[in-house]
């Protein structure tokens, strides 16, 4: 019999090995990947990093700073590409590679976000640790100030974005961190309380909803709407939009999962119960951005008018998908047939789907550029907005048909990361990664910082969302390559 000593050694050589069908000149050490995967995590915490917490980009030199604005060095950015995203590939790192340097990483993440929570429960799109500044938030780990900003954003999967890697955090480290995870009980109930009768989330929140505002009702379409802007506030109306509902449903189902409460089911599937109120009547069965109090879709932002929208719709069929492999109901799949159907027959000629479609008539809908008049026409459209989406609807019928076959998914407990395959594509692109570091441990691009003036010398630019897909593909050939 071969001994277990020489098993372990055939294993250490056969790992060290590239890829038998990459060429020697186009494969790459595991100890490279690793000493480059720690030297741009050694970069990024101590340098990019402020408080533990991360913007989005940064001039070369870090004298410049943005999120979605621009931002001081005492700023850090929550929504992502931001802090819970940098936090969330530290997280992969450790589970790929078992090295606690990536775990203390996530750790100082971690605490950042935590300094960063608000009384109502959630997180602002940012987070001031300049004195000052932090003054005028209402953070739960400070004394009370009288006006401080104390607004739970759910637009743009910030709160949610926080909330599940600190769940993950807590998870890996076992629930022992005792901040952590007082700060998520704490975050959880509230958001559970900013849940509507009817199972939706708002766009943004500073306590719970008055029940007898918010009667429970069947989607309809309102006799009449205003054509121009009314400017009322929409942030408490119940918003599909960017994916506001969805990313509360996930997060939901993470509590369950990880931390074994029904409460947390529960709130996910009044989620995908208001999803079933939503859904348009015909002849346009599906979904709008957003909906007042009377279900009828209505106006958020000056650009986003009462509409069945082709976008956000994909995303909600989505969210039944995802109900239904975690819960086994059936209910969530019946809506979906019928809507795939309707958004095919809406399709643009180019096959995308418009943003908007006109109550009841079902034509485009479109604004202009300079004034934002509503039209039909897409010639003169702004161009800082996405009016047309691409259709996603095979993907989405693929799946519905498999999840029909297969039935929902009998996973217990939370889900672990999968171990990658060692292919030719990791390997090029771990070389890849590797070569294109420089001696500081940074990947800096040609480009400019949005947020800046026209003015701005910057030429050269460090973005985080390229130092996750760099260092997520170095632990995952790390991983790969693990004996």
């Amino acid at each position: 019999m071969i001994s277990r000593t020489l098993i372990a050694i055939l294993l250490t050589i056969v790992v060290s090995l590239p890829v038998s069908s990459v060429a020697a000149d186009e494969a790459v050490s595991r100890d490279e990947v690793a000493a480059s995967a720690r030297k741009a995590v050694a970069y990024f915490r101590t340098q990019a990093a402020s408080h533990g917490g991360y913007l989005w980009r940064y001039s070369a030199d870090l004298s410049r700073r943005e999120g979605e604005g621009k931002a001081s060095a005492s700023t850090v950015w929550v929504q992502p590409p931001g802090t819970p995203s940098v936090g969330d590939a530290y997280l992969r790192a450790y589970e790929r590679t078992g090295e606690r340097v990536y775990l203390e990483a996530a750790r100082e993440t971690a605490a950042a976000l935590v300094q960063g929570q608000l009384r109502s429960g959630g997180w602002d799109y940012r987070i001031e640790f300049d004195p000052t500044r932090r003054a005028r938030y209402a953070y739960r780990v400070d004394e009370e100030s009288a006006g401080a900003r104390d607004t739970t954003t759910l637009d743009d999967n910030t709160t949610q974005a926080a909330l599940r890697f600190l769940m993950r955090f807590d998870k890996v480290t076992r629930f022992g961190d005792q901040a952590v995870h007082e700060t998520v009980g704490y975050a959880l109930a509230r958001l559970t309380e900013a849940q509507y009768p009817n199972g939706a989330w708002p766009q943004r929140f500073d306590q719970p909803p008055n029940p007898s505002e918010h009667p429970v009702k069947k989607a309809s379409y309102p006799e009449s709407w205003s054509r121009t802007f009314p400017g009322k506030n929409y942030k408490a109306f119940y918003t599909f939009n960017d994916n506001t509902i969805a990313d509360m449903i996930a997060t939901m189902l993470d509590a369950w999962e990880i931390y074994d409460d029904a409460t947390y089911r529960t709130a996910a599937e009044r989620g995908g119960a208001f999803i079933l109120l939503a859904q348009m009547p015909d002849p346009q069965p599906a979904w709008a951005q957003q909906y007042d109090a009377d279900m009828h879709p209505a106006w958020a932002r000056k650009f986003e008018p009462p509409a069945v929208t082709g976008g956000e719709s994909q995303g909600v069929m989505r969210s039944l998908l995802l109900l239904y492999r975690h819960t086994g109901n059936e209910k969530y799949l019946t809506p979906i047939p019928k809507a795939i159907d309707y958004l095919r027959r809406s399709a643009l000629p180019d096959g995308r789907l418009a943003r908007f479609y006109e109550l009841r008539t079902n034509r485009p809908l479109y604004f202009t550029r300079a004034d934002y008049a509503l039209t039909y026409s897409d010639a003169d459209m702004p161009t800082h907005y996405s009016f047309k989406s691409t259709s996603r609807l095979d993907a989405i019928e693929a799946d519905f048909k498999q999840l029909r076959q297969d039935g929902p998914d009998k996973r217990n407990g939370p889900r672990t990361l999968d171990t990658p395959k060692l292919t030719e594509s990791l390997t090029r692109r771990a070389k890849s990664v590797v070569e294109t570091m420089d001696e500081k441990g940074r990947w800096i691009e040609d480009g400019r910082l949005r947020y800046h003036d026209k003015n701005d010398p910057t030429r050269h630019v460090l973005s985080t969302r390229t130092f996750i897909q760099n260092l997520d593909t170095l632990t995952e050939f790390l991983s790969a390559t693990r004996p």
